[in-house]
């Protein structure tokens, strides 16, 4: 019971890593807010993982419906000790192919919102004495892919505004860290094998760009979410934590 009796709120919890770290959350004893645009399928989720979990729908790249999202966990369960900013998605495109729409997009949902809920979540969390915020990065916030410059960008983006966020934020108590998946198996890469000719061809040079040749399971990547989410990440601040099988090893 790591996180007995903390409350936490997670972005982007109707699947994949945020999912799986609401489950873990919650198993460990935290009260539980899963946010996301797809309601219904948030809903289910909450559903599914009982009386400690909540669902509700934001889109968090918008303020009025960011604050909201953090006022209801206030409201519903007395406080907040753990921001999982989480929410994000990617597409292809080369600054030359990526349109504009698509690029504000992608900064709006990846980026923005983590400056959003950090915002609204920061007077809350620092009432508690002791709280975390874990950001969700990716190892290509430090090595360039081709075909994905929005992305890339955003999620640079993400790592940097965590190092910045961890030095305003450490005299009020708040620690905040991100993590860097590398590949993982999740609705983002449901997405892009849409999108390519050949996704069995794809989905084997994925796997291949890792020493473990094999694609991450969002579980692997709650397991740091819980770490960092409770007391035992005591001094870690301002860091950012790759778990990619390898992939930045290479």
């Amino acid at each position: 019971m790591r996180l007995l009796n903390k409350i936490a709120l997670i972005t982007g919890a109707a699947a994949g890593i945020g999912e799986a770290t609401a489950e873990l959350f919650i198993r460990e004893g935290a009260h539980v807010v899963l946010a996301d645009r797809d309601f219904e399928k948030v809903r289910a989720v909450a559903n599914r993982l009982g009386v400690n979990a909540h669902a509700f729908s934001a889109d968090v790249s918008k303020s009025a419906q960011a604050k909201a999202m953090v006022d209801e966990t206030v409201a519903r369960f007395g406080g907040l000790d753990v921001l999982v900013n989480n929410a994000g998605y990617g597409c292809l495109g080369t600054v030359e192919t990526l349109e504009e729409d698509a690029w504000d997009d992608l900064m709006n949902v990846n980026l923005k919102s983590v400056f959003m809920c950090s915002k609204h979540a920061i007077p809350h969390l620092a009432k508690r004495g002791s709280s975390s915020i874990v950001n969700m990065a990716s190892t290509i916030s430090v090595v360039g892919i081709p075909n994905r410059v929005g992305y890339v960008a955003a999620k640079g983006g993400v790592a940097a505004m965590t190092r910045a966020m961890a030095i305003d934020h450490a005299s009020q108590g708040i620690r905040v860290n991100s993590i860097a998946p590398g590949v993982i198996a999740s609705s983002y890469y449901d997405r892009i094998f849409e999108q390519v000719v050949d996704p069995v061809a794809f989905k084997k040079a994925l796997e291949a760009r890792s020493p473990s040749n094999r694609m991450g399971s969002p579980h692997e990547i709650a397991t740091m979410a819980l770490w960092l989410a409770s007391d035992e990440s005591s001094f870690a601040t301002g860091a950012m934590f790759t778990i990619d099988g390898g992939f930045t090893a290479w």
